[in-house]
């Protein structure tokens, strides 16, 4: 590794410890204010209207809590989908989530549907994908927990239409956006930013 690339990854650690440490660092009732207000505004828009297979996360580690708005696209009749990593690569894919499911915790104590993987579907089989992340600015650019695996489960979106699904949205809070991101070749930019104060559209789709 170059000089250049460790100071590179020395900065985005820095970045990633402190964006975590600030959203840890909200009180309990104003998570909960922000988890209703993300709940009204991707309700009410029109790319989940348009959806019927929706991809979301359990919330951790202080990240917004799409956990009110899983329960409205239930009540909607949308399909709910949660990542599940698999065993045989470092990708992700996307289990069926209900309000029957029953649940395991996969390698990294996160808790996935536990469903065969037969029932799994590919990222480019869902039409709207809401990515958790720990920075972000206005370019879309996100700073994901390290480990790559949006960057490259997504990363066929790169040859696709910004009009064509799925589409992608980071959800955060506003206290996670950034001037600018240090950036790496293998980063995949979000087409939208939902936070609890508004939607950010980077590609108008």
């Amino acid at each position: 590794m170059s000089k250049q690339a460790a100071q590179q990854n020395n900065l985005r650690q820095n970045l990633r410890t402190a964006l975590r440490k600030k959203r840890k660092s909200l009180s309990t009732k104003t998570q909960q204010a922000h988890a209703m207000q993300l709940a009204e505004r991707l309700c009410n828009c029109p790319l989940y209207k348009r959806s019927k297979r929706i991809a979301v996360y359990l919330a951790g580690d202080g990240e917004i809590d799409p956990s009110l708005f899983i329960l409205r696209a239930w009540k909607h009749n949308k399909k709910v989908y949660l990542p599940v990593l698999s065993p045989f690569s470092s990708r992700i894919n996307f289990a069926p989530y209900t309000p029957d499911s029953k649940m395991k915790l996969n390698r990294f104590d996160i808790a996935e549907p536990d469903v065969h993987p037969k029932h799994w579907l590919k990222p480019h089989q869902m039409q709207l994908i809401l990515t958790p992340l720990v920075g972000f600015d206005m370019m879309g650019n996100r700073l994901g927990m390290g480990g790559g695996f949006y960057d490259r489960s997504l990363s066929f979106t790169r040859f696709r239409k910004s009009s064509h699904a799925p589409w992608l949205m980071g959800l955060a809070h506003q206290l996670q956006c950034v001037d600018e991101l240090p950036l790496q070749a293998h980063d995949i930019p979000m087409k939208m930013i939902m936070t609890e104060q508004g939607l950010y559209e980077i590609s108008p789709v």
